[in-house]
């Protein structure tokens, strides 16, 4: 099969899996705000309700770090969000803050840890690299004890992004720090499925390097809301 094709099936199979584990690195730098690192992992499940579990432990931008990490729970349309920084500064009372989604827009905090969501979601980084016209097979290799091929290739940012759904477009743009083209590393195993994707791209400047690994296909996890005498809402006031 032609590596482009290898590609394309990949999207639609991603599509269709109902979850999944990803562990990732991503390493940026930005000529105005410095550099970043953010590494953690991603519990997903899309059935019988869309439900996200991420745990950043380490969130380093332009050299502040947030002590004590990020967890996020999406469950539906909900959020909660368990910042030990975060709680300070907005003074919430309760570890955990709860947030509706459709609110969630509108406070910058909640809405960084979203972004962070979609940077890790497996559907949307499968699609972004079929926009790659030069892909090509450049071996086999074991990724985590499993046999899987290796492809290489680039895509250009702007046509990428145009191959996810319209609402998730502009955050795609922002994730990817308006770099024109990444280099990309996919390494998928005999089902088709990526076992681990690794991007790179600079512009002016600015840079993105991030590694995920895949597992845990189509297994069941485990995705709880934090108990309810542990969250408490957003302060009002706080949405800028």
């Amino acid at each position: 099969m032609a590596a482009s094709e290898v590609l394309a099936q990949a999207a639609q199979k991603t599509a269709e899996v109902t979850s999944y584990t990803v562990d990732a690195v991503v390493n940026v730098t930005h000529p105005q705000e410095g550099s970043g690192k953010v590494q953690g992992r991603m519990l997903y499940q899309s059935k019988p309700q869309l439900a996200v579990d991420l745990t950043l432990d380490t969130v380093d931008m332009g050299g502040k770090n947030l002590p004590g990490g990020v967890r996020a729970v999406l469950q539906g349309d909900t959020v909660y969000v368990k910042v030990e920084a975060l709680k300070e500064l907005m003074g919430a009372t309760k570890p955990w803050i709860k947030v509706s989604l459709s609110e969630a827009g509108d406070s910058s905090q909640v809405n960084q840890y979203l972004s962070q969501i979609q940077q890790f979601d497996l559907a949307n980084m499968t699609k972004l690299i079929t926009a790659s016209q030069d892909v090509k097979s450049v071996g086999n290799e074991s990724v985590n004890g499993e046999d899987t091929t290796h492809y290489s290739g680039t895509f250009p940012v702007d046509v990428a992004v145009q191959q996810l759904p319209a609402d998730k477009q502009e955050q795609a743009r922002a994730n990817l720090a308006e770099l024109k083209d990444i280099k990309f590393d996919l390494w998928a195993g005999s089902d088709g499925l990526p076992r681990k994707l690794a991007l790179n791209g600079s512009k002016e400047g600015a840079t993105l390097d991030a590694t995920l690994f895949f597992k845990g296909f189509n297994e069941a996890v485990k995705i709880d809301a934090p108990p309810a005498d542990q969250v408490g809402e957003l302060p009002k006031g706080t949405t800028n």
